[in-house]
């Protein structure tokens, strides 16, 4: 899901961190408010952890590529703002020093899977485990479910994000100046990927993280739980 440079236009690029900034700003402001001073730790080896997972990723035909992510794993236990920051830190290491992920386009890629998915992922957890105990199986089901349909939202987001650029940058002659396959190459792709594959590591290891830490450390769940 990483887009790398020269994929996206410079107006498209300028406008994701545009669209950003002011997210980051708020996020951090939120987490410096609301997070415990134990949790802190929690925070660093969540972007560890969603780090680690998006460096296995697999080639997808049209410049990008397929991953898990933790993402909304580390929104159920620290709240999607955190994730917002957690996964923007792996993101930015990720394209300064491994060139996975482009420069240019991190205000994209941050959108898509620091913003989009654990927002997406958090509240589709929340719904669906209302009213849950700590232990109940429904929160295991429900964190793989909101980790399966957020990976494959923000998969949809950046199949769209490649297939406009055919129709906002081009010569006159027609020919894409910047990603070259329009919206019924690129979504497809995209979420075709994530939807019969990706999408189920997420949810699977999103799901036994989330039953592990009901056994052996609820209170990490139940804190959660009562800083939100």
């Amino acid at each position: 899901m990483h887009i790398p440079d020269g994929y996206l236009g410079p107006g498209t690029c300028g406008f994701f961190y545009l669209v950003m900034l002011p997210i980051w700003t708020a996020a951090s402001r939120i987490v410096k408010k609301t997070l415990k001073s134990r949790q802190v730790p929690m925070l660093a080896i969540g972007a560890a952890f969603s780090f680690v997972i998006m460096m296995f990723n697999v080639p997808i035909p049209g410049g990008s590529t397929g991953h898990a992510t933790g993402g909304v794993l580390v929104a159920i236990l620290l709240g999607p703002w955190a994730a917002c920051i957690a996964v923007t830190v792996a993101l930015v290491i990720q394209a300064l020093l491994f060139g996975d992920g482009g420069i240019t386009a991190i205000g994209a890629n941050c959108f898509n899977m620091a913003f989009v998915l654990p927002f997406v992922g958090y509240y589709i957890y929340k719904m669906i485990s209302y009213n849950a105990a700590v232990n109940s199986k429904r929160r295991v089901i429900a964190s793989g479910v909101a980790a399966c349909i957020a990976l494959n939202i923000a998969a949809l987001f950046t199949g769209i994000e490649f297939g406009l650029q055919p129709l906002l940058y081009h010569t006159a002659g027609g020919q894409a100046l910047y990603s070259p396959y329009g919206l019924n190459v690129a979504v497809p792709a995209m979420a075709l990927e994530h939807l019969f594959l990706f999408g189920w590591v997420e949810a699977l290891v999103t799901a036994l993280v989330v039953k592990y830490l009901q056994k052996h450390s609820p209170e990490l769940l139940e804190e959660s739980e009562v800083s939100r």
